[in-house]
């Protein structure tokens, strides 16, 4: 878990089940606080099996003690080669726990923060990347040429682009796009969003706070995952495009690379779903 300005690079390589081969990973993050701010609210987790990003609420109390406790619950929770549903369930309700804590000691009402991030799994014998959100941090995939946003951001723009009252384009300009409609906090029970993504060898995945996505549009985040050498390239290449950009906010990126998987990625994705 680190929050402030930080680099960490890794890799690892587990055995699937059942005689299945092996999955080899790489993987790298970089956060900084941006051009404008005086702190850093972000916090990440790089460390397989899972990869996650938490961004602190901007304007509440504590907003990076809100952010580090949610990876630090991940880390303490999540363990082995492999994660589950009901670890990521169980690390994110202490996690809100820990931060209604943390509010209180700050005398004020209310921390918060936004959680996204990808879970090494195995389901049916076969692996798969659980894929969690709450808030408007995201996860993005690389494969074959194509980036696929993972996530749907919990925020008061994305709900008036699902009614069709303003479209993407204008979302990014409107005067509340940086009102969040869920997070961890605030005395609530955290509800995720979840995916079952196949890993799928030579894909790219990126995890990041909102720090790049409004400063670096989805083309440019494209071009720089499909020319990065690898994965500690790509996230400096997306960190550095964000400061080159305004860097108006903290800025994370975390990118996550399968190097190899000996198993044959052609089973279906899952809707949003949480068990």
């Amino acid at each position: 878990m680190v929050s402030a300005a930080a680099s960490t690079v890794g890799a690892s390589t587990v055995a699937l089940p059942d005689g299945g081969g092996q999955l080899a990973l790489s993987w790298a993050a970089q956060t900084n606080t941006g051009l404008k701010r005086s702190g850093n609210q972000d916090s990440y987790l790089a460390a397989a099996p899972v990869f996650a990003v938490a961004d602190g609420m901007g304007g509440h109390a504590a907003g990076d003690e809100a952010s580090a406790a949610v990876v630090a619950r991940l880390a303490e929770y999540i363990s082995g080669d492999f994660a589950s549903t009901d670890e990521i369930a169980q690390a994110l309700r202490h996690a809100s726990d820990d931060i209604g804590e943390i509010a209180g000691s700050h005398d004020r009402a209310g921390s918060g923060t936004t959680v996204t991030g990808i879970a090494l799994t195995i389901q049916g014998q076969r692996p798969y990347w659980a894929v969690f959100n709450i808030g408007d941090s995201r996860v993005y995939s690389l494969l074959d040429g194509v980036l696929t946003q993972l996530t749907v951001d919990h925020s008061a723009v994305q709900a008036m682009v699902d009614a069709g009252s303003i479209t993407a384009v204008e979302a990014e300009s409107h005067p509340n796009r940086n009102i969040i409609t869920r997070a961890v906090g605030f005395g609530k029970n955290p509800v995720p969003d979840l995916w079952f993504i196949p890993v799928a060898e030579g894909s790219r995945l990126l995890i990041c706070s909102d720090g790049l996505t409004k400063e670096v549009d989805a083309d440019l985040i494209r071009l720089l995952l499909s020319e990065a050498i690898d994965a500690d390239d790509a996230a400096g290449l997306l960190l550095e495009a964000a400061l080159a950009a305004g860097g108006r906010d903290n800025v994370t990126t975390v990118v996550v690379e399968v190097v190899r998987s000996d198993e044959a990625a052609d089973a279906d994705a899952t809707l949003p779903r949480f068990d």
